[in-house]
């Protein structure tokens, strides 16, 4: 089995194997092309996206700069807005629903190590994917954790760490993120 296969498989793999090492230097440099095209250049911001990101439906925007680790494993349904700095691991799929907005500097990590300091400093990493529902909207500097599912139509309030599941309908806040209510 392949790192990356590993990787997709959320099994321990080295992300500094040659092919994934190959992968997120394809990556950085097509978001660097995109970080650099003009605010009105959409049919050139558009191709990139195509390039870029695993797939993706109608209407996208995503605001200048954006990072991500590897962008075939992110996915988007219709009309996703991104505001300015948002960052995206993404060692594991990275799924967003229709209708998804997320505020500046949010931030979506799919990687991480292991907790034990012995294994942890050999190297190897794991994946877990992330999957944000229809009609949501994360904060300004939201971070969603390894692993987390958010449902539909609910809304994380700025600077929430989300470490677990939220489910649909609920607006959800705090560090860690929790219900506050439903909507």
């Amino acid at each position: 089995m392949t790192e990356l296969e590993k990787m997709i498989a959320g099994q321990l793999y080295n992300a500094g194997d040659t092919e994934l090492v190959a992968e997120r230097s394809k990556a950085r440099a097509l978001f660097v092309e995109y970080n650099a095209a003009g605010y009105d250049d959409k049919e050139t911001k558009t191709a990139i996206l195509k390039q870029l990101l695993g797939c993706f439906k109608g209407n996208i925007d995503i605001q200048s700069p954006f990072y991500c680790d590897y962008g075939f494993n992110i996915t988007a349904g219709e009309n996703l807005f991104m505001n300015f700095n948002c960052i995206v691991l993404d060692c594991a799929k990275v799924t967003f629903g229709d209708n998804v907005f997320l505020a500046p500097n949010v931030q979506l990590y799919t990687a991480y190590h292991p907790v034990i300091a012995a294994e942890r400093i050999k190297g190897p990493e794991y994946a877990a994917p992330i999957t944000i529902g229809n009609n949501v909207w994360l904060g300004g500097g939201v971070i969603v954790c390894p692993g987390v599912t958010i449902g539909d139509n609910t809304t994380i309030g700025a600077g929430s760490v989300v470490t677990k599941d939220v489910p649909a309908n609920v607006l959800a806040a705090g560090n860690p993120c929790r219900v506050i209510r439903a909507l």
